[in-house]
């Protein structure tokens, strides 16, 4: 094994750092830049952890990198759980935006009129700030002041919404206010970011809700083997790392080029600092990999019931499943019934246990975590 000098693993598992260690995602990020340049705004939708933060962070880069007029704020919505938990998370992002620019200047002494507490992460250390309201509709007016006060900014700004799904959940009639409050904002572009892709094709293409035909949008899928394959060897080899063709396709196979999965396995290879990536390496480390997470794994089993982790054995081991109701798969696993395996299906779609993937025929399912299956169809 070889010493990497202590150098940065270029296998990132989340976030983004440099173009280099960001693979592919051209043609997304020209039609995000695309929809930006043109007055429209975007719906981004794809399951969770095949890159949706990172393209959002590439796409900011290159906004930086071009110089082109544009400012740009994250918001992530995951753990929100109300409007006011929106504005919080909001306020956040604007506290912690780059010091020492006339937008950050600008962004305090407009804060301050709001008269909010200002505070710092217990664990991060990252300022925050929290606002007082003395009546509910104060919520809907901090939220219109905060935006309009960027829409008046001098250029354009970016704004990317992710897990905007949560929005739904919300007790207020969330889709309704933001609809009616950034409608007239025209100096402000958004990107709605969501990995339900249920929940959010029926927000932004149903009739009946205040987003339709409001955005364009843009789903993302796995990488390509033909660029990801090319990718991961340079990555390796720029480090003095060769590896060979069966191991780089045994990568791609076991992670189904899951974005999230692909570099995980990658970066624990990395770490393992060998001269060279073979096959015995790439087995030694999928299994490590099981291991390392299997008390997790097995947590599941005791939130779960027969029915439910029966049926995630099931697809596990069959990979993935189009004819859920087929009688020789529900034979096959001892599953009693089509109503049951469809209320069960549905129940671990829910928990985001199961991925379900509409195709022009039909639905396809399959286990959400690719790690989490191959453990399943190990053990079981």
């Amino acid at each position: 094994m070889a010493k990497r000098n202590n150098k940065m693993n270029p296998f990132l598992v989340r976030g983004f750092v440099k173009d280099e260690w960001f693979c592919g995602r051209e043609q997304e990020t020209e039609q995000l830049l695309a929809n930006i340049q043109n007055g429209r705004d975007t719906t981004l939708i794809s399951p969770r952890k095949y890159g949706k933060t990172g393209l959002i962070f590439h796409l900011f880069h290159q906004i930086e990198q071009q110089k082109l007029p544009y400012d740009t704020l994250y918001i992530d919505l995951f753990h929100t759980r109300d409007l006011q938990d929106f504005i919080k998370a909001l306020g956040d992002t604007l506290v912690r935006y780059p010091e020492q620019t006339s937008f950050s200047e600008r962004i305090m002494k407009f804060l301050r009129q709001l008269r909010p507490t200002f505070s710092f992460d217990q664990l991060t250390g990252e300022p925050q700030i929290s606002f007082n309201y003395q009546q509910e509709s104060d919520k809907a007016t901090t939220l219109q002041h905060i935006l309009e006060f960027l829409n008046n900014q001098p250029q354009q700004i970016v704004i990317a919404l992710d897990e905007f799904q949560q929005v739904a959940t919300y007790p207020e009639h969330m889709e309704a206010l933001l609809r009616g409050t950034i409608q007239n904002l025209h100096n402000l572009r958004f990107i709605f970011s969501g990995s339900r892709q249920t929940l959010m094709t029926e927000m932004f293409l149903s009739p009946k809700r205040p987003f339709f035909s409001q955005t364009s949008t843009l789903t993302i899928d796995k990488i390509p083997e033909d660029k990801y394959a090319p990718f991961i060897r340079l990555l390796f080899e720029n480090d003095g790392i060769k590896c060979n063709d069966d191991a780089l396709n045994q990568i791609l196979y076991w992670t189904q080029r899951h974005t999230f999965y692909t570099q995980s396995l990658c970066n624990y290879i990395y770490s393992l600092s060998p001269e060279t990536v073979d096959l015995d390496i790439v087995n030694h480390a999928c299994a490590r990999l099981l291991d390392l997470n299997e008390t997790a794994y097995m947590q599941y089993r005791e939130l779960l019931t027969n029915i439910q982790w029966q049926m995630l054995v099931a697809v596990a081991k069959e990979g993935e499943i189009m004819q859920i109701n087929s009688s020789t798969f529900l034979h096959k696993y001892g599953i009693s019934g089509t109503t049951t395996a469809r209320r069960t299906i549905q129940t671990l779609v829910d928990k985001e246990l199961i991925l379900a993937l509409p195709t022009k025929k039909q639905t396809k399912y399959q286990i959400y975590d690719v790690f989490f299956m191959h453990w399943l169809a190990r053990e079981y």
